[in-house]
């Protein structure tokens, strides 16, 4: 066990930014099943820019990688220009 006020204090911190990197991390991940499950192509294209801003959001922050990030918005704006067709 940490024995500095200062190691104890970052132990701390570490553990509420690990629970708030987890909760958008999952609710990213929830929003973009979401939008995968959309049928509709107007709803489809707000929910991308939604998605598309928690994704870099995401990868600013170095939750997810800045390639997982661009790979995935990509793979979500060819869906929904599929919808649109």
């Amino acid at each position: 066990m940490a024995n500095h006020k200062s190691a104890l204090k970052r132990i701390r911190s570490n553990e509420a930014k690990r629970v708030l990197n987890r909760y958008q991390a999952k609710s990213t991940r929830t929003a973009i099943k979401k939008l995968r499950a959309t049928t509709d192509a107007t709803a489809a294209q707000e929910l991308l820019s939604k998605v598309s801003s928690m994704l870099d959001r995401l990868a600013k922050k170095n939750i997810i990688h800045k390639n997982k990030a661009a790979n995935n918005k990509s793979k979500l704006a060819k869906f929904v220009k599929s919808l649109a067709a």
